[in-house]
Parts: structure tokens; sequence; C-alpha cells
């Protein structure tokens, strides 16, 4: 097949406890823009003026949108950031569980959970 039917990445679910809490989160501490709470109910980020979009579900099992390899958690979600440092000193100062950045050849990046365990990485 030389042509995909798909066009790109429309948007990408994270799996939530507490709907409101991390609402305000997802825009509060990451700046991300709060389209809609629908009534099924979904909360629907869009990030800048691209067109991906992060909805999150509220979910009452014990699940996450990372996974796992040798039982640790492994992000499935990566977002880039210009401006590395003073996000990840953002993140600190809100009382979010970062890691230490790290390099590989040039490349920055960190991981950090969002207050439902969800391993999140950011990178530049």
């Amino acid at each position: 097949m030389s042509k995909s039917f798909i066009e790109q990445v429309h948007y990408i679910r994270i799996p939530v406890r507490d709907l409101e809490q991390s609402a305000r989160w997802y825009k509060d501490v990451l700046g991300l823009q709060l389209l809609t709470i629908t009534e099924d109910p979904f909360a629907i980020f869009k990030i800048n003026e691209g067109p991906f979009l992060i909805t999150l579900v509220p979910a009452e099992d014990d699940t996450f949108a990372h996974f796992t390899i040798d039982n640790k958690p492994a992000f499935s979600i990566g977002f880039t950031s210009p401006e590395l440092s003073e996000f990840h000193q953002h993140l600190i100062d809100n009382g979010v569980k970062v890691e230490e950045i790290k390099e590989d050849n040039g490349h920055a990046y960190f991981n950090f959970y969002d207050p439902n365990g969800n391993k999140l990485q950011s990178h530049w």
C-alpha cells in the first residue's frame, strides 16, 4: 500500500479519576485550552493552534495512559517545549511529580506525572 488512508492523529484519550480536578490541572498547570466538558462527560483540550486534541475520560479503573516495561512506567504521550528548563521549573513550582532533565545526543527531555499518575514526557 503506497498511500495511507490516515491523514493525521486527531486526538488522544487520557483516563482520569476526577474529571473536574484533572481539567483544571491540564488548563492551569499545562496551559492547554479547554474547549468543552461534554455531557458524556469528557473534557476536550486543544494545544495551541494545531489540530491535535487531548480528551480526558473519567475512569474508575486503576488504568493509565502509559504502559510498563520491566514493571516500570513508560510514557506514551510526549509534548514538545522550546522552554524546557522553564517548563520543568514551572511544574516543580506547582507541586507536580517531575523527574530530572536528561540529555541524549543533544536531545533534552524529562518525564512528569499528572494528578492521576499518567506518565507524560516533555522534550526539545
